[in-house]
């Protein structure tokens, strides 16, 4: 930006220095190019201010008081402190070359030239700023959109070899093999369950569905959970039927069930997951809480720790800072999860 105000500077200094030529001026061509190149680069010096307006003024449409606001602030300050930082800057020059006094000329005319001079530079310049950030933006989001796509490959792999782990697999098999000689109805639910669950780990293409699709398949999983482990493993349900439309994360309630279940199958007592979705404010909540051992215990599972900090990652290439996890204890003692999502996500 100083380059680009410094060759406009010599270039208006040129345009000047031709016009007093024409009047027949016998005046140096320093001193043409020594006002307008003071002129560009004190405009240079105060671009911080116009970027501030631009950045928080709002767009036109969302409010014109506010808009029309800001901006008449900011230009104020920057045509007042842009004709004083010029004329100081000429004097010092003027001064450091040996050229005499500089004389500005008469303020009651000077001055509205400046400000007529401002307005358009004022006005080009927050035009390319707003212009560049909004291309920037753009350029952040396909960037985003492009990490995300590629961890979404990788959620789909896991889905199997890490949110779906090997033994999980082997275990539904072993349960399904001990029952297949005396209930056929339920062994081919389960393995409808099964096929079901593979099928979406596989064939998923988008970051998120609803969460009824998430309740959906989650039961599937329950279900085969519960072949395992029979009473021994109870889970309740409470989700706001007016959230069944909101998107989350592909996976997000297995992964979190999966967790609960995994880290607390040695515990001799009745296991309880409890499922939580409700609207507070201008978020949403996704809560997972167990009656197990906490986060605090030793776990029996030995495993890569992956689960809850894909899915933090996952959260925040979908929403950013608008969105997070969060850790905590239960009543009885247990691990609870929270997903704060935004309401944009319905």
């Amino acid at each position: 930006m100083w380059g680009i105000c410094l060759v406009m500077g010599l270039w208006q200094g040129t345009v000047v220095r031709l016009a007093l030529l024409a009047d027949g001026s016998t005046l140096p061509a320093s001193r043409p190019l020594v006002w307008e190149v003071t002129g560009a680069l004190s405009a240079a010096l105060l671009l911080p201010i116009m970027r501030t307006a631009a950045l928080n003024a709002p767009r036109p449409r969302v409010g014109w008081t506010r808009f029309l606001g800001i901006h008449a602030i900011a230009f104020a300050l920057y045509t007042s402190l842009h004709i004083v930082v010029m004329v100081v800057s000429r004097h010092a020059l003027y001064s450091l070359f040996g050229w005499g006094d500089y004389h500005y000329g008469v303020m009651a005319f000077r001055v509205p030239m400046e400000v007529q001079k401002d307005v358009i530079a004022y006005g080009i310049a927050i035009t390319a700023i707003v212009n560049v950030d909004l291309w920037r933006a753009r350029h952040e989001r396909a960037l985003r959109e492009a990490t995300l796509e590629s961890e979404l490959r990788t959620a789909q792999l896991q889905s199997l070899t890490g949110q779906l782990q090997p033994h999980f697999l082997f275990n539904a098999l072993n349960t399904i093999s001990s029952v297949m000689y005396e209930d056929l109805g339920r062994t081919d639910r389960m393995l409808s369950d099964l096929g079901q669950l593979l099928r979406a780990s596989l064939a998923r293409t988008e970051p998120t569905w609803t969460l009824a699709e998430e309740r959906a398949h989650s039961e599937r999983y329950v279900a085969l959970l519960a072949a395992r482990f029979g009473e021994r493993l109870v889970v309740r349900w409470s989700l706001a039927p007016a959230l069944d439309s909101v998107r989350v994360p592909c996976f997000a309630l297995q992964t979190l069930v999966e967790n609960a279940v995994k880290h607390n199958q040695d515990l001799l007592g009745v296991l309880e997951v409890r499922i939580r979705a409700d609207a507070e404010g201008a978020r949403w909540r996704l809560e997972v809480e167990d009656t197990g051992r906490g986060f605090g215990a030793p776990s029996p599972e030995a495993g890569p720790g992956v689960g809850l900090s894909h899915l933090s990652r996952v959260l925040a290439l979908l929403h950013g800072p608008q969105a997070a996890l969060e850790r905590s204890q239960g009543p009885e003692g247990g691990a609870r999860v929270t997903l704060w999502l935004p309401q944009e996500a319905a």
